[in-house]
């Protein structure tokens, strides 16, 4: 199971950001395994089998600049609550220690895995990061044109919705890393699979 904590930053002297940022992820609810969830007054919490969707969560939170990520992989207890502050296991233990460490690094993500004994939590966080980093490279006429193909117009539309020329909106892709980033995106969700299943993610039920 995958646990996304976010904490966010400098929540002394900024406005609340929780409400905007689970209003941000509500399309993602289907995919959620429990309720996207409020937890330590400025903390958000997120519970997914998924490792697309927790790769999609970190990277929406990531882009805004406004909080520290930490991901968690490994086993919860089972049944699950309805809400994520009210559940328990080591996915969540790792999540909290994930977002601590998340606070000190410039990306502002860190991830942690139990059972980890092939350090692959390491090698799937530092390639997360370089994806973060990519986009964080990403000018502000880069995100117009990746945001409108995310919509699923092609190219072309984009171009006419923007008033450029189809050359001008390659150009924009090519500088912003888009195609990277679309095929980057599926190799990382088999690493992040592949770390869940060895991170000792048979999942605990209230007997043990």
């Amino acid at each position: 199971m995958f646990v996304i904590t976010a904490d966010q930053v400098n929540s002394r002297g900024e406005l609340d950001r929780a409400p905007a940022a689970l209003a941000m992820l509500e399309d993602l609810d289907s995919s959620f395994a429990t309720e996207a969830d409020r937890n330590a007054g400025d903390e958000i919490q997120i519970v997914t089998e998924s490792a697309e969707t927790a790769l999609e969560v970190l990277l929406r939170l990531s882009r805004t600049e406004q909080w520290s990520v930490g991901v968690g992989v490994g086993a919860v207890r089972l049944p699950l609550p309805r809400m994520a502050r009210e559940a328990s296991g080591a996915a969540f233990i790792e999540a909290r220690e994930a977002v601590a460490a998340a606070k000190r690094r410039p990306t502002r993500f860190a991830l942690r895995a139990g059972s980890d004994s092939l350090n692959g939590g390491a090698h799937a966080m530092a390639l997360v990061e370089l994806l973060i980093s990519l986009r964080d490279r990403r000018s502000a006429e880069g995100w117009e044109v990746c945001d409108l193909l995310a919509t699923g117009i092609n190219q072309a539309e984009a171009a006419e919705s923007l008033g450029i020329t189809p050359q001008a909106v390659s150009l924009r892709l090519r500088i912003a890393g888009w195609r990277i980033e679309q095929d980057a995106r599926p190799a990382l969700a088999v690493v992040l699979e592949s770390l869940e299943r060895s991170s000792g993610t048979e999942n605990a039920d209230d007997d043990h």
